[in-house]
């Protein structure tokens, strides 16, 4: 086999494209394959694949393809143009590569496979020998074509959540699709607006089809459901909701924790995670010194009771009995005289009848939440984020479930 017809069979070429020379250069390290077109007359217009007269071949172009063992291989063409009748003059298609790409198909795969791999597009970039820039293009245009494959998939559950973005308290809104484990797009602040966009990432026919939308309390959020899936029932997030109380815990303690210093006593010194966490989650330590703590005559004892306390309305499967018990609750809750635990409470009433909806649809933020050490880690680790479109091609790329790989040439 000669180093054309191996080069055919790696490259994939089929007629009437052929290899008309290789060149290998040892001082630069690269293997420089240089294709043809060798129809003078005819070709095939990529939009409507009729066969067409070739009008003329454009300038030379360069492909980066995967490494010939340690050398960089280039592939080099003069590709023709066809006039079309109804498409004019128009350039056609080659099929190592798509898009105006400046690299191969099986190039931009394997590029793909690194970034998922590495979770880091200057790592990529420095073990493919490229630049920050050209990972990033990738990445971009991978993420733009997986959006479009994007099918009317059935969306009964989504999640609507907020993100930081970058300091200064700047936000991001992010749609997930709960069933599917995936995001389906996410938008710079989380105003109306911003809502509005992440909505558009669903068909008619899948808004349609929404059940059950989960959200925190934020209005925007409550107003974009309402509009784009009047028909959904709307379910407020419980992870939310103990986030909330954990917070009025946490105040509870740290009103207490400063009178007590006042008085030189520091039992609640060091104790901040461990009222904080879930009781089932305790080690053999964290329950000995809970066991130390008289929480009875502690006001974030009361705190922290009341809070687990809600856990258990989570396990109700019946609407009457979970009322009858978040009454119980809410007056136990308002007559703490935790003024902290007071406001949440006072906030679960406001809006409880979103609230009880989860004893039918089951549904929470889980997925939008575990996305976070993801999100966190292409933050930590990746150039690029001064800017909100680096984070939100990075967010599709990682959490989107999108079909990312360039179309397999035929």
């Amino acid at each position: 086999m000669d180093d054309k017809e191996l080069y055919r069979q790696i490259l994939g070429v089929v007629q009437p494209w052929e290899i008309i020379k290789i060149d290998l250069d040892m001082s630069k390290q690269e293997v420089n394959i240089y294709l043809e077109y060798p129809l003078p007359s005819e070709g095939v217009c990529p939009k409507c694949g009729k066969i067409c007269p070739v009008y003329d071949k454009r300038e030379e172009r360069i492909w980066r393809h995967l490494d010939t063992c340690q050398l960089k291989t280039f592939i080099h063409c003069q590709t023709p143009r066809i006039t079309c009748s109804e498409h004019k003059t128009i350039t056609m298609d080659i099929p190592w590569s798509s898009n105006m790409s400046r690299f191969t198909n099986q190039f931009e795969r394997f590029a793909i496979d690194l970034l998922k791999a590495t979770k880091n597009r200057q790592k990529a970039a420095d073990l493919l020998r490229i630049s920050w820039d050209e990972i990033d293009g990738i990445m971009k245009r991978s993420v733009k074509r997986g959006m479009k494959r994007r099918k009317d998939d059935d969306v009964p559950y989504v999640g609507i959540d907020e993100k930081s973005f970058l300091s200064g308290h700047r936000y991001a809104t992010i749609l997930t699709d709960i069933t599917g484990k995936r995001v389906l797009d996410i938008a710079e602040n989380r105003d109306t607006q911003a809502v509005d966009t992440v909505w558009k990432a669903l068909s008619d026919k899948q808004k349609k089809g929404v059940k059950a939308v989960s959200m925190d309390f934020w209005q925007a959020f409550r107003t974009g459901a309402e509009t784009h899936v009047p028909n959904a029932v709307i379910v407020h997030d419980k992870f939310h909701i103990m986030k909330y109380l954990n917070e009025a815990v946490d105040a509870v303690r740290k009103q207490e924790h400063k009178i007590f210093m006042k008085n030189k006593d520091d039992c609640l010194k060091g104790k901040k995670y461990l009222f904080l966490k879930n009781r089932k989650d305790f080690t053999k330590k964290d329950r000995s010194n809970f066991r130390d703590l008289n929480l009875t005559q502690l006001d974030v004892g009361r705190a922290w009771n009341r809070r687990e306390l809600l856990r258990n309305f989570w396990d109700y499967t019946y609407e009457k009995p979970a009322r009858n018990f978040f009454k119980k609750w809410y007056f136990s809750a308002t007559h703490s005289r935790l003024s902290p635990v007071i406001k949440v409470a006072k906030l679960l009433k406001k809006y409880f009848e979103n609230i009880i909806t989860f004893l039918k649809h089951r549904i929470t933020n889980a997925f939008a939440e575990g996305t976070n050490s993801v999100i966190q880690l292409i933050k930590s680790s990746a150039r690029g984020f001064r800017n909100f479109e680096n984070y939100r091609t990075a967010i599709l790329f990682f959490c989107g479930g999108l079909d990312l790989y360039p179309q397999e040439s035929r």
